[in-house]
C-alpha cells in the first residue's frame, strides 16, 4: 500500500507540474498576444497617420527648410501663354445650335519654349478646333467633364509642341449658349 500511495503522490506531483506549465505557457501566449496588438496598433495608427498627410510638417521639420516641393518650383518657374479665345457649335444632332466661347492659358514649363508655341499656334487651334466642335452639351457638364475636357486639351497640346513641355491647361472663361 505504501507503494500506491507513493505513485499517487507522483502522478499528483505530475499533475501540478502540468497545470503549472500550462498556465505559464498561458501567459506566455497571452504577452505575445498583447505586445502583437500593441506593435499593430502603433504601425496601423503611424501609417494612418503619413497616408493621411499628418506627418507632413514632421517630415518637412526633418527634411530641412531648404527643401522645396516639386509643385512649389514649378509654380516659381512657371510662365503663363494666353492663347486667342475659341468660339466653336459644339455637336447637337439636330437640335437648337449651341456654342462654346472658351479662353485658355497654357503653363509652360520653361520661358524658352514660347517661341515654340507661337510657332505652332496654327496647329494647336486646329487641333482644339476639331476636338471641341466633336464635343455634346452633356460632355461638359459637371467637373468630371471639365477635367476630362482639360485633359484632352493637354494632350492634344502635348503632341502638338513636342519635345517642349506644357505644365497644365488652364480654363479662363468658358461659356455655353
Amino acid at each position: 500500500m505504501a507503494d500506491d500511495d507513493e505513485l499517487d503522490d507522483d502522478v499528483d506531483d505530475h499533475e501540478e507540474d502540468d497545470e503549472e506549465g500550462s498556465s505559464d505557457g498561458g501567459g506566455k501566449k497571452k504577452l505575445f498576444i498583447i505586445i502583437g496588438l500593441a506593435l499593430l496598433l502603433v504601425v496601423g495608427g503611424s501609417a494612418a497617420a503619413y497616408f493621411t498627410g499628418l506627418l507632413q510638417p514632421l517630415i518637412d521639420m526633418i527634411a530641412g527648410d531648404g527643401a522645396q516641393s516639386d509643385e512649389e518650383v514649378i509654380a516659381q518657374d512657371a510662365i503663363f501663354y494666353d492663347l486667342p479665345e475659341l468660339l466653336v457649335n459644339l455637336s447637337t444632332a439636330g437640335r437648337k445650335s449651341t456654342f462654346l466661347k472658351i479662353r485658355i492659358s497654357l503653363e509652360l514649363e520653361k520661358p524658352e519654349d514660347v517661341p515654340k508655341v507661337e510657332s505652332v499656334m496654327p496647329r494647336i487651334i486646329d487641333n482644339f478646333q476639331v476636338y471641341l466642335r466633336e464635343l455634346r452639351v452633356e460632355d461638359l457638364k459637371g467637373s468630371a467633364g471639365m477635367y476630362r475636357l482639360r485633359e484632352e486639351l493637354l494632350k492634344r497640346v502635348g503632341a502638338a509642341i513636342a519635345p517642349a513641355k506644357i505644365n497644365d491647361v488652364l480654363f479662363k472663361e468658358m461659356l455655353v449658349q
